[in-house]
């Protein structure tokens, strides 16, 4: 009976499948663990089913044994994965995409939103019994209608976020990305610009790439000073491709408007001075977080598995 290793609890959506094939499945945690009891957990393990908190190397591949025959990463992201290492040895490795574009879009726009009309600084005042009654200067916020949406990273969940905005709210839409389909920007009716370009217009910019050598740092403090002094920014892909520190000194020298973040560049830990900051509003990596898409992300990560320990090519395979 082929034994399967996941991580950290995942919707049952996911679970009830490798149930009916008759798998044995453990459960490590509802936190996430650390490498050390992955190794000793997942001994002998012929799946793992892994979260992006999970560091994927060499070292915990061979802990788990010779029979592994597949990761299945909890993700459509897998920076934090080896693979190199899947490669070597023979373990198919694979993701859960197409299932986030709906959410993650609407993460960044509510994001946008909260952070332009100062929504958490409000609550945070009324709760604070702060509301006296109405003052024609109280928490005056920015207008999103016909501004310019400057979007880094023109994939599926750019260009639904970048959608939404602009037909919902009148914006218009510039957008970089380090490879340019001329097609999607007739299709989309956006026009491509050079990252300088795209910061030094734009009156909100979020971001849509993923996290590589290339983009760490995409944007640090040269780029930053790029942007207008009445822009915001937003991030729901990976927190290492801003340089954390570098934004923190320009939203403390309110060299932007502000900033509406979901990940951060040492998760689960935040840059100094960050959380003290009130133009920024933080969320904890949650922007995939809706019930439907955290169940589709279940099944696929579970049907990946079956597929492979069948000895067929999983759907999302990454690397063969």
């Amino acid at each position: 009976m082929p034994k399967v290793f996941i991580t950290t609890k995942i919707p049952d959506a996911g679970i009830s499948l490798l149930k009916a094939q008759g798998y044995e499945i453990e459960i490590g945690s509802a936190e996430n663990l650390s490498e050390e009891k992955i190794k000793k957990l997942a001994k002998g393990a012929d799946a793992l089913l892994s979260q992006l908190e999970d560091r994927i190397d060499g070292a915990l591949l061979d802990a788990i044994g010779p029979q592994l025959k597949v990761v299945a990463n909890y993700s459509v992201g897998y920076d934090n994965v080896d693979l190199k290492s899947t490669k070597e040895r023979g373990v198919l490795f694979t993701n859960t995409p197409g299932v986030q574009k709906e959410v993650v879009a609407e993460h960044a726009v509510a994001l946008l939103l909260a952070v332009a009309r100062r929504i958490v600084e409000g609550d945070r005042y009324t709760r604070a019994g702060k509301y006296k009654g109405f003052e024609p200067d109280l928490l005056v916020g920015t207008e999103l209608a016909g501004k310019i949406l400057g979007l880094i990273g023109h994939g599926r969940i750019g260009c639904r976020a970048a959608d939404i905005l602009q037909k919902g709210f009148g914006m218009k839409v510039m957008y970089y990305d380090s490879v340019r389909d001329e097609q999607r920007e007739k299709q989309c009716g956006i026009a491509y610009a050079s990252l300088q370009e795209v910061l030094s217009a734009a009156d909100a910019v979020t971001i849509h790439v993923t996290l590589s050598a290339s983009t760490r740092h995409l944007l640090g403090g040269k780029e930053i000073a790029f942007m207008k002094p009445t822009a915001y920014l937003v991030n729901t892909s990976r927190g290492a491709v801003i340089d954390e520190k570098e934004l923190v000194k320009a939203l403390q020298e309110k060299r932007i408007a502000g900033a509406g973040l979901d990940v951060f560049e040492e998760e689960p830990n935040l840059s100094p001075g960050l959380a003290a900051l009130e133009n920024v509003v933080l969320t904890p990596h949650v922007a995939s977080a809706s019930r439907e898409a955290r169940d589709k992300m279940a099944e696929l990560a579970a049907q990946n598995i079956i597929a492979a320990l069948s000895g067929q090519t999983p759907p999302n395979l990454v690397q063969s």
